[in-house]
């Protein structure tokens, strides 16, 4: 497909999904985001009540790639920004 990286339909190491992301307030509440993101060859979505389970999700689909899933084997002290390398 045009303007897709060369192999990412095959390749195991491509994901990509269509966010959305929206803000919800209700009257006395602080405001929550909240998000879905669509697989845009199935159409397959799936929504998400926080950032935080958005997150987890994305965890899961990537955790295998880095040894146990750990953030610490990303970064070496258990959490931060992830760098190259």
């Amino acid at each position: 497909m045009a303007g897709e990286p060369e192999g990412a339909g095959e390749s195991p190491y491509y994901i990509s999904y269509l966010l959305r992301l929206w803000r919800e307030t209700n009257a006395g509440e602080a405001p929550l985001w909240r998000a879905s993101l669509e697989h845009p060859q199935s159409g397959e979505r799936v929504g998400f009540a926080s950032l935080i389970e958005l997150f987890h999700f994305l965890w899961g689909e990537t955790a295998g790639e880095w040894g146990n899933g750990s953030p610490s084997d990303r970064t070496g002290e258990g959490g931060g920004t992830w760098e190259n390398g």
